[in-house]
């Protein structure tokens, strides 16, 4: 059995369809269903169980297998970075990591975790993905924090070289819905366009950044779920991996690729930017991808323009979004 923790969000739900199209259905979903639209993420796909998050903790930290595990796919945390009840966010995301990452090793069970790539902070000191350099990070917000409190914890409990962590950078594609304001540029920036015609993007606070040009290392969902199910059939490729395209792209850009792919005039507003947020704004977020090819994952990534056309023509434009029901759908 594959464990997804997080199994009706964004990526969790990625996961467990591009499993089922694999053959695969003998799958635990574990999350925690509230009132909002996540249980969308499940319709469509194939799964022989659900338990809510408290649920499976309370197993977990038995330590004892009662599911004959293959793998556990632990995705399941609060990704809001604007979430900042630090104590909520160290018990969901730092602590029930711990746990899941010590049922697995008790066990035998493959493990991928996930980390973030907000765990780099302003990107001063780059986007270098070596555990030796751990300690210098500095996170923005207590969501980067929580997710590098792991981190720091793994690397000093000598656990790093038993399982894989992916620092996911700026994820977007379908399933993504329902995270309200956490949802992509990509999915927001559609929505701008389709109901005004016009796309709004953040001023530049910074000397020598342009307006729109603030940069990030944008991943399509599919390019990491195809990673993702690399190291499910490499257990040996284990440590701290980046997970991006390891090529930065301005917001203009990005702009840009979305109206091509509406087959929509360009149009884009500069806005303030928060003040709230503006010294914690990340102007350029770009991963660096040597560990993880050296590990010998060797696919390359969707250019930036075909993976935006992708997703906004087979899916946001198509009668259904969501990932099961779209063109690759199970």
């Amino acid at each position: 059995m594959y464990i997804v923790t997080g199994g009706a969000g964004f990526i969790g739900s990625g996961v467990v369809h591009h499993l089922n199209r694999l053959g695969v259905d003998d799958i635990l979903i574990v999350d925690h269903l509230d009132g909002g639209e996540k249980w969308k993420n499940l319709r469509g796909l194939r799964f022989a169980d659900y338990l809510d998050r408290a649920q499976f903790l309370e197993l977990a930290q038995a330590c004892r297998d009662r599911f004959a595990a293959k793998a556990v796919i632990h995705l399941g945390a609060c990704s809001a970075t604007t979430e900042f009840d630090a104590a909520y966010l160290m018990e969901n995301n730092t602590r029930y990591s711990q746990i899941v990452c010590r049922y697995c090793l008790a066990n035998s069970v493959r493990c991928i975790n996930a980390s973030s790539a907000a765990t780099y902070g302003d990107g001063a000191l780059g986007f270098d993905d070596d555990p030796a350099g751990l300690d210098r990070l500095r996170p923005l917000n207590p969501y980067g924090y929580s997710k590098h409190l792991f981190d720091l914890w793994a690397a000093r409990e000598g656990l790093l070289t038993r399982f894989a962590s992916l620092k996911f950078f700026n994820v977007f594609g379908p399933n993504e819905y329902h995270k309200g304001d956490m949802k992509s540029v990509v999915c927001k920036a559609y929505e701008q366009i389709k109901a005004t015609g016009t796309l709004r993007l953040f001023k530049s606070y910074r000397d020598g950044c342009p307006d729109g040009g603030q940069m990030r290392d944008f991943v399509y969902l599919k390019d990491c779920l195809e990673a993702i199910s690399w190291l499910l059939e490499h257990p040996d490729a284990n440590g701290l991996f980046n997970l991006g395209t390891g090529r930065a792209r301005s917001f203009n850009d990005l702009a840009r690729a979305v109206f091509a792919a509406m087959g929509a005039p360009y149009s884009v507003e500069y806005i303030d930017m928060p003040h709230a947020i503006r010294d914690k704004y990340q102007y350029f977020t770009q991963a660096k991808m040597d560990r993880l090819r050296a590990s010998g994952y060797a696919a390359p990534f969707t250019p930036l323009e075909d993976a935006v056309a992708d997703y906004v023509k087979n899916y946001l434009a198509a009668p259904s979004p969501y990932l099961a029901d779209g063109a690759d759908g199970a």
